[in-house]
């Protein structure tokens, strides 16, 4: 077994993918990827693509692990200004119970071992939540929104101005991250914004904030208050393309903002896996990204 640190490399990059796609094949209830509808051919990018981002920004916390030259498990994490995040974490079922995971994470936790906080997003998966409990995390069962928006209650949008965000908008970003979570995204945002189809902002005297969607999975939500956050989250659902199912993930009972927004659009509700956090309350209002945090 080599533990090694992951090159930015398209082989490396696709091994990962590989590695990832079928650890959460059983796990997925969604349908497989359609490479021919847009938000699903940016989704088969996108992943590669963070992989060598991370390669690039965080190398000491990124690993991948060989055996008999066959990559059979990676570990992807960062650090924010003294935030540590565990963006990725996954074994092949094949390799599962021969302490991949184990060393996997050691290293990877090694790399956030100055930093007081830390996050992740975990799967439903009983052995993944074990060993994130053992790590010090507390985890926070989370719920997600799923359907298709109820176009007739979106009439009234609000009184609170939304419009695109660009490159101009990195400060605000960070600033508002900084309020909300107590680290920046930094190097994270510009990648999502040109990743993700729209990034959508407000910035009012009533408070700040933005929002990522990509099709219809509204990505990451952030603002300085309840009332910017459901304009954003309101405003995002009413972008998602018609015919195209909606989800937001990750919300935790502190977001029952979102909840009701969802609910009030005509979303369903169900429970789905865990906000991982260490040194932390859960970030109010906020619906991380899975990624990134």
């Amino acid at each position: 077994m080599i533990i090694r640190q992951l090159r930015d490399t398209a082989q490396d990059a696709e091994a990962v993918d590989r590695i990832a796609r079928a650890a959460f094949r059983d796990l997925d209830d969604r349908p497989p990827d359609d490479p021919d509808t847009p938000a699903d051919g940016r989704r088969r990018v996108r992943g590669p693509a963070r992989t060598r981002h991370l390669a690039v920004t965080d190398p000491e916390g990124c690993w991948i692990a060989e055996q008999d030259g066959e990559a059979v498990g990676a570990a992807l994490s960062l650090r924010r200004e003294g935030v540590w995040v565990l963006a990725l974490f996954v074994v092949l079922p094949t390799a599962q119970g021969r302490g991949v995971g184990r060393l996997l994470l050691e290293r990877a936790t090694a790399y956030g071992r100055g930093c007081l906080r830390g996050m992740l997003c975990a799967s439903p998966s009983p052995a993944a939540a074990r060993r994130y409990r053992r790590a010090g995390f507390t985890l926070h069962p989370t719920m997600r929104l799923t359907g298709r928006v109820d176009r007739e209650r979106l009439l009234d949008p609000g009184d609170i101005p939304v419009h695109a965000g660009n490159p101009t908008h990195l400060h605000l970003l960070d600033s508002v991250d900084r309020r909300v979570r107590g680290a920046a995204h930094g190097p994270d945002h510009p990648f999502m914004l040109a990743h993700f189809e729209e990034l959508l902002v407000a910035d009012t005297l009533a408070g700040t904030g933005y929002c990522y969607r990509d099709g219809g999975d509204v990505q990451l939500v952030a603002a300085t208050s309840k009332r910017i956050a459901v304009r954003l989250l309101r405003e995002a659902l009413a972008r998602v393309p018609a015919g195209t199912e909606a989800s937001v993930s990750f919300l935790t009972a502190e977001q029952e903002w979102a909840v009701d927004v969802g609910l009030d659009l005509g979303l369903s509700l169900s429970t789905r896996g865990y906000l991982g956090l260490r040194g932390m309350r859960p970030p109010m209002p906020y619906v991380p990204n899975g990624g990134y945090l």
